[in-house]
């Protein structure tokens, strides 16, 4: 009888447990583990925080916030609505700073090490799925009008800014995107924008540099309403089903990158302007 690796019955079994938490809200348990995303929000758990951070002087308040930031890159915080007041300044200073930069091109160069490690089979089934918002275009522009995530998220501000189709691409996605292209990948683009989002997705997408992806999947009538983790979740389970080998997955948000089927690699890019369940 053949025996499985440890790390294998480890990925095995904590992928069925996301899934399980996923498809049954009240099966999670905060203290098991891998974490999954925690889909409740809190009451008054944004107040409170404010409340903690206000006592800060400037020096403490920017460790503070470094560290809030941090604990929601690692998938340790509750869900938020809004980055903390408090915060806005030293989020305003992160993501239009070289620091943003130099995370995102470390999440590339680890992702572009990884692929240039795996032998693809050449039948055209070896894919690598991307997000879109905040992992190939950049939507920093209209969050820089919106308070860099300290508004309540706008559905219809947001909408109207996706119809301009101007987002401009990141460019360390952009490039790993190239590379990933050259190897052989087939690229998936995986997103929450609508279905009548299609044709600005696609001309906003091809105007940023991107081309010759395999398929764009967006929120059909019947994905609304949905979470997105358990949108995503579901079209990743198709792909599977179609033959595709999931090698890699980029995403900013945990719900692009958790739940079942998971990708063999998964690459979360930081984004402390807002958080999707």
């Amino acid at each position: 009888m053949s025996s499985f690796p440890v790390p294998l019955l480890f990925f095995f079994f904590s992928s069925l447990f996301v899934s399980s938490v996923l498809s049954d809200q009240a099966a999670f348990s905060s203290h098991l583990l891998p974490r999954p995303l925690i889909l409740e929000y809190p009451e008054n758990s944004v107040e409170t925080l404010q409340t903690q951070l206000s006592q800060f002087d400037a020096d403490e308040l920017t460790l503070q916030c470094t560290s809030w930031r941090v604990a929601g890159e690692a998938n340790n915080l509750n869900p938020w609505k809004t980055i903390p007041d408090e915060c806005l300044e030293y989020v305003r200073g992160y993501v239009n700073g070289k620091g943003y930069l130099v995370d995102l091109q470390r999440v590339a160069d680890e992702a572009v090490a990884y692929a240039k490690g795996l032998q693809l089979q050449g039948d055209g089934k070896d894919v690598w799925v991307f997000d879109i918002d905040e992992t190939l275009l950049s939507n920093l522009p209209y969050y820089k009008d919106h308070g860099y995530g300290a508004e309540v998220f706008n559905p219809v501000d947001f909408d109207m800014w996706v119809d301009k189709a101007t987002a401009p691409a990141l460019e360390a996605s952009l490039k790993l995107y190239q590379q990933l292209l050259d190897m052989g990948f087939k690229i998936i683009l995986l997103t929450g924008r609508s279905e009548a989002q299609r044709a600005v997705t696609d001309q906003n997408l091809r105007s940023a540099g991107f081309q010759s992806w395999d398929r764009l999947i967006l929120r059909a009538t019947e994905d609304h309403g949905k979470l997105a983790a358990t949108y995503k979740s579901e079209k990743r389970d198709e792909m599977l089903e179609a033959g595709y080998r999931i090698l890699g997955n980029s995403g900013d948000q945990w719900s692009d990158l958790l739940g079942w089927p998971m990708s063999t690699r998964s690459f979360k890019l930081p984004n402390p302007m807002y958080y999707i369940s």
